[in-house]
């Protein structure tokens, strides 16, 4: 049997509890995919964005109802060994991946404050508009489970504000775009399991000038910081990321001091006398 066959029986059979069962729930509950759908799946070439394009395949092959996808690796300036590793990884899993170019590494290396962020939303835009390009109306990233947990807790400890990481999200900037992360229920556990029993090496960081980053300005650290404490908070309570999880799927609105929606603040005084009318 060759190879990439064995890897979508183990995402289908061994991980069918832990992966493909959660996969197609996010794809359900939030409704992330229609029929007739055009979706570019964006691979960076790690375990997450590698992972997603097989799940997409799988549904493709096994789903209810017929979509498209087109498998796209941005190339901001990889170094030839990275860029290799890639396209070695996409002909073993069997993924026809279309690489374009674009030239964001030598961009934000000559920027010293928060390169990082500067290369995220580049990268985000270059993205949105190939998507454009190709037809594509969704864009489909591998964040998963932890991402959305880590991206919550960062939120409220350094940027003084509630709110998480979406499972989809219309675009502002390109009208008739939506992104998506269908892998948004999936632990990174699993993930790493797969990966492992399937005996799979994929890139970690291709950045080319991670070392000049400062790291507490674009926020790597930061997130360490992030998954330290919630490895120490599971050994007192094991489903303590469940619970962050679900208290963002269901929050009070009668106990909070103002929230705020399409950039206008509430306070919880504007209609707190009403109590009595």
């Amino acid at each position: 049997m060759e190879k990439y066959l064995e890897i979508e029986k183990s995402i289908i059979k061994k991980f069918r509890k832990e992966i493909w069962s959660k996969f197609v729930r996010a794809v359900s509950q939030y409704e992330l995919i229609c029929e007739n759908d055009r979706i570019m799946v964006c691979i960076s070439g790690g375990k997450d964005s590698f992972l997603l394009a097989k799940c997409i395949q799988e549904l493709i092959a096994h789903g209810k109802f017929k979509f498209e996808a087109k498998y796209v690796v941005m190339d901001p300036g990889y170094q030839k060994q990275n860029l290799d590793i890639i396209k070695k990884n996409a002909e073993l899993l069997n993924i026809p991946i279309e690489i374009f170019k674009s030239d964001i590494f030598d961009i934000v290396s000559h920027v010293e404050k928060s390169p990082c962020y500067l290369c995220a939303r580049m990268r985000r835009g270059f993205l949105y508009h190939r998507a454009q390009e190709l037809g594509c109306n969704k864009i489909a990233l591998g964040h998963h489970f932890n991402d959305v947990i880590e991206t919550s807790l960062l939120s409220m400890f350094y940027g003084a504000e509630i709110k998480t990481m979406m499972p989809k999200l219309h675009s502002e900037n390109f009208l008739g775009l939506e992104l998506i992360r269908p892998l948004y229920l999936v632990r990174e556990e699993a993930i790493l399991a797969w990966k492992r029993f399937n005996q799979l090496e994929f890139i970690q960081c291709a950045c080319r000038f991670t070392e000049k980053c400062s790291l507490v300005d674009d926020g790597v650290s930061k997130r360490i910081e992030v998954k330290k404490l919630i490895q120490q908070l599971k050994c007192v309570n094991p489903n303590i990321e469940f619970h962050i999880f679900k208290a963002l799927d269901n929050v009070n609105l009668d106990c909070v001091l103002g929230t705020k929606k399409g950039g206008i603040y509430h306070s919880f005084l504007d209609d707190y006398d009403d109590f009595f009318h």
